[in-house]
């Protein structure tokens, strides 16, 4: 199977700034989680692309408040977010998890309106009042705060 240029790219930057092979309390996208994800809502995963691959990564998930309290006070990690965040029930809090942006579509506002857009898709069925985030980058920290002003939620960071 041959991959377009850009998704070895995306695969290492997210290596170098998540080390998630290195961390297995972190969220590593395996077949079984993105299986799960689809199930919690169809756009959890998003991205932007091209004709050599992808620019743009976001990983959004949906969860419930105690799911997010449980996570942000360190009783469970970010991959027990994900196995106890349940299937079909109302969800009232979104976790953005992570946004992989190659350079050459930085600061150009894209990654930001494609957490929008997905927010968006995720609110016409969810009751959606806080984002919270575990920024390992300031630049993550910051679209964090401007995604929560844009949209209008409280803005947890862990």
């Amino acid at each position: 199977m041959s991959y377009k240029p850009n998704y070895n790219r995306m695969l290492t930057l997210i290596d170098e700034v998540f080390a998630t092979r290195n961390d297995v309390e972190q969220i590593q996208v395996t077949e079984r989680q993105m299986d799960k994800l689809n199930r919690i809502h169809k756009n959890c995963l998003t991205e932007f692309a091209d004709e050599r691959g992808p620019l743009i990564w976001i990983l959004l998930i949906p969860t419930t408040s105690l799911v997010m309290q449980d996570f942000l006070t360190g009783k469970i990690t970010e991959k027990e977010l994900l196995e106890n965040t349940p299937i079909g029930v109302p969800y009232d809090v979104v976790y953005l998890c992570s946004a992989t942006t190659l350079p050459e579509a930085r600061n150009q506002g894209k990654t930001k309106q494609l957490c929008l857009s997905a927010i968006e898709e995720i609110r016409k069925n969810n009751a959606i009042k806080k984002l919270f985030v575990w920024p390992f980058t300031k630049e993550g920290e910051a679209l964090a705060k401007s995604i929560a002003n844009a949209s209008s939620l409280k803005l947890l960071i862990k």
